[in-house]
């Protein structure tokens, strides 16, 4: 594989609403020449810094190096223009290939023609020099090729990732539309939470909540599972990823508070349990079934997350209501509390009945969302049964 320089642009991808939380992110581990893009932040740094970024970013979902860029009218444009990279740089006919493909107003319509065109100019252009051709391999390539028209712009990059970085390694299952990990570790991040009071997730589901905040807190690596597509490239440097390895485990710290997860369900607690398995965190997460609305707080302040179901998970119930209640069990026994609550609709928002100190728009799949903030402030006895 061709060599880096010293300095090469890189770009990380992320959800919407988290890219001034990944810039930061990307900052605290050296990037340089940092630049907010929409859903990704560029920036530029050596091979290490593509090791770390790759391990340690908890907010970002791939890790891509641009390679080429150039117009492209229609699907002659993009192969001549694909065939003419020098892929010898970058695999050889023994290795294998994927091509993953996104299309923001282009002259294409399907995603599969895209990738499909790219990596046929690329397996020609290999079977022409060498004889013989890389072979495809869509689960676990040696070289993923990442293609993204917007408009008659195309640019052609190398994913450094391989699969995606929500994926930590620690799920070993899971409820009903679980949160995705990333999603939770930037929404955490929003808060500017600093790990010094208690973390309660009262409606936990699988508890991936809890475990990215436990994760944030210690100062470890957001991943269990360290294979990245950069491992088989063939300018991989196992000395420079130990070295970064080390390095990562300098940075964990002992947890001085604690963590209270629970569930109405009996099924989300087992599922929680399973995947908070690790023996560290055995030491400060409390796992209990009981429902919120019955529930009392451990200790006078900390920060409370919410995840409630909505939408289909709702079925019959009533969203007003949920919501209301959600807000008066905030208010009547929580307060002195910082409350953080995912909410996917108008409707619901209003229904809470607190004003919102702080609000950030956030997409939970294809679903709009606000994520709220609520400062309860500490209130008297009289004021409770005044309701």
């Amino acid at each position: 594989m061709k060599e880096f320089n010293d300095s090469f642009g890189m770009i990380a991808k992320t959800f919407q609403g988290f890219e001034t939380i990944l810039a930061d992110e990307i900052s605290a581990l050296g990037g340089r020449d940092i630049l907010i893009l929409n859903r990704a932040v560029k920036f530029n740094g050596d091979l290490k810094l593509l090791y770390k970024a790759n391990h340690l970013l908890r907010t970002a979902l791939r890790v891509i190096i641009p390679i080429d860029d150039f117009e492209v009218r229609n699907e002659d444009d993009l192969y001549k223009n694909v065939k003419k990279v020098n892929w010898n740089n970058y695999i050889t006919p023994n290795k294998t290939l994927a091509v993953d493909s996104s299309i923001n107003s282009s002259p294409f319509n399907h995603t599969n023609f895209v990738a499909l065109k790219v990596k046929d100019a690329i397996v020609d252009r290999i079977r022409e020099e060498h004889g013989s051709r890389p072979s495809i391999d869509t689960k676990s390539p040696d070289l993923m090729v990442n293609v993204h028209i917007f408009k008659n712009e195309c640019t052609i990059s190398l994913d450094s990732s391989g699969s995606s970085l929500h994926k930590r390694g620690y799920r070993q299952s899971q409820t009903d539309a679980p949160l995705n990990e990333v999603l939770a570790a930037g929404l955490i991040l929003l808060t500017d939470w600093k790990a010094d009071v208690d973390f309660y997730d009262p409606m936990c589901g699988s508890g991936t909540f809890t475990t990215e905040a436990f994760s944030i807190a210690s100062g470890k690596p957001p991943r269990t599972e360290f294979k990245y597509g950069f491992m088989s490239w063939s300018n991989y440097e196992p000395e420079l990823w130990k070295k970064v390895l080390r390095e990562s485990k300098e940075l964990i710290k002992p947890v001085k508070i604690n963590f209270y997860a629970s569930d109405i369900s009996g099924k989300a607690v087992a599922v929680s349990k399973l995947n908070m398995r690790h023996p560290e965190m055995r030491k400060t997460v409390v796992i209990s079934q009981e429902d919120f609305f019955n529930s009392e707080p451990k200790g006078d302040s900390g920060i409370i997350m919410l995840n409630p179901p909505y939408g289909e998970r709702l079925k019959n119930q009533d969203i007003e209501k949920v919501y209301r209640d959600i807000g008066n069990k905030l208010k009547f026994d929580y307060h002195g509390f910082n409350a953080w609550i995912l909410i996917s609709s108008k409707q619901a928002e209003k229904s809470v009945g607190l004003k919102s100190n702080k609000k950030f728009s956030v997409l939970n799949g294809a679903i709009e969302c606000k994520f709220c903030n609520f400062k309860l402030y500490s209130g008297s006895i009289k004021d409770r049964y005044a309701e």
